[in-house]
């Protein structure tokens, strides 16, 4: 039997939640959460997820006698080229990967190249490169059947463009700007 844990090669971070659960919908559990870009050149990465989901699928039947999967069982690995599971097509940040969000109740390990902890979640978002570490289950909820993974850890390699909402750093602030403006502030308000 295969180990159901993976720790992935480099991939991109998308919607990034790390730091704060959030609910995916109104009256779900909240959770932590990323949405992995893994490029479809890495080879390695996809077999040992392949690999992860069958020993996830074995695991489960050994524990459930009797019970059987779907043939094309639900899985939370999809083509960033194709379409998404529930129409439309992905963002051009998906173009050559393998898209796939995992989640967990309890706040994964977060940490740098270095292996030191991430506290300051401005450090942390979407767009930026790291590896992670998670693990494929088989979810079996009235009736709906699948194979999912959760979030263990996050390991940042390096920033990248951000996607969705900016982040600030040092060097946006030196666009030549100088105070020049000699207006006393008490007329300002006035």
């Amino acid at each position: 039997m295969t180990n159901t844990q993976v720790v992935t090669g480099k991939v991109r971070f998308s919607y990034a939640n790390l730091f704060t659960p959030k609910a995916i919908q109104v009256d779900a559990p909240e959770k932590y959460s990323v949405t992995l870009l893994i490029p479809k050149s890495d080879k390695a990465t996809i077999a040992k997820i392949k690999n992860a989901i069958n020993a996830a699928k074995d695991m489960y039947l050994a524990k459930n006698a009797g019970k059987k999967l779907p043939v094309n069982l639900k899985t939370t690995l999809h083509d960033g080229d194709g379409e998404k599971p529930n129409g439309g097509e992905y963002g051009a940040e998906c173009r050559g990967c393998y898209v796939m969000t995992v989640s967990s109740k309890q706040p994964p390990v977060i940490v740098d190249a270095n292996k030191t902890p991430i506290t300051n979640e401005r450090k942390l978002y979407s767009g930026c490169y790291g590896r992670a570490i998670i693990n494929f289950y088989v979810y079996d909820t009235q009736g709906n059947k699948g194979v999912s993974a959760g979030l263990n850890g996050i390991m940042k390699l390096h920033d990248g463009d951000p996607l969705g909402g900016g982040v600030i750093t040092d060097t946006d602030w030196d666009d030549g700007w100088e105070d020049t403006d000699e207006t006393d502030i008490d007329d300002m308000l006035d």
